[in-house]
């Protein structure tokens, strides 16, 4: 089965097979700490799958901890005992879709961290990106089109500009779930989004000035609405 013909769905199931693979390999050689695993194009043979599938394994498995990749050195395993790897990568195996509230709610808790760690980081160039983004959020909304990707343009921004690049990781990681159950759900109709650009406006004055506190006040009204609205979905 090629690659572009897979469904999401198979994706997952190909990827959580390698991740499995990875585990009875780790084992059966006995591979401790420090020991190196074989190249992706080995792996790939092994466990005949094409060599994007181990690729994005052994990427979820590195995100986690478990493995460090070495640019022109190769992948090995972390510095974790076997026990507690084998517990892990069982927990990784068994972690369920994210549902639309889990989304929000992670979302609401990033966001309100990020914008006050923006309002006292933010660089003049950071700035400039967050305004850009805010722009382009309210020209969508005034033509009468669908701004979700801007609004969530507008939000990544500004988490690049807190300065942490665990937290922007994060944001990263949940926006295209996030896009596709906005459309799914029809979350900002057009009376929402125009309310939203006076809200972006109020976010993006409270960085300019550096006021954490404020910039942290005019997130939590911004996601007020949305908040209520996924409770009662």
């Amino acid at each position: 089965m090629k690659l572009e013909t897979l469904t999401k769905s198979d994706n997952l199931e190909i990827q959580n097979r390698v991740i499995s693979d990875i585990k009875e390999l780790i084992n059966f050689k006995n591979l401790e700490p420090g020991d190196k695993l074989p190249s992706e194009r080995m792996l790939s043979e092994k466990f005949e799958v094409s060599r994007g599938i181990v690729r994005e394994a052994i990427q979820k498995l590195e995100f986690y901890g478990l493995l460090q990749s070495k640019p022109q050195s190769g992948t090995f395993i972390a510095n974790i005992g076997v026990i507690a790897m084998n517990g892990m990568i069982d927990d990784i195996l068994n972690l369920e879709d994210q549902d639309f509230k889990s989304l929000v709610e992670t979302r609401i808790l990033l966001e309100l961290k990020t914008v006050r760690l923006a309002a006292l980081r933010r660089s003049d160039e950071d700035l400039k990106t967050i305004k850009k983004a805010l722009d382009a959020y309210a020209k969508k909304v005034l033509d009468g089109e669908d701004a979700v990707q801007e609004d969530l343009l507008f939000h990544l921004a500004i988490a690049k500009a807190c300065g942490n690049s665990t937290m922007n990781t994060y944001m990263l990681m949940i926006t295209p779930e996030i896009i596709t159950n906005f459309e799914t759900y029809h979350v900002c109709d057009k009376g929402l989004s125009k309310q939203g650009i006076q809200e972006h406006q109020a976010i993006y004055e409270a960085i300019e000035q550096r006021n954490p506190k404020l910039a942290k006040q005019k997130m939590k009204e911004h996601f007020s609405v949305l908040y209520q609205y996924c409770y009662n979905v």
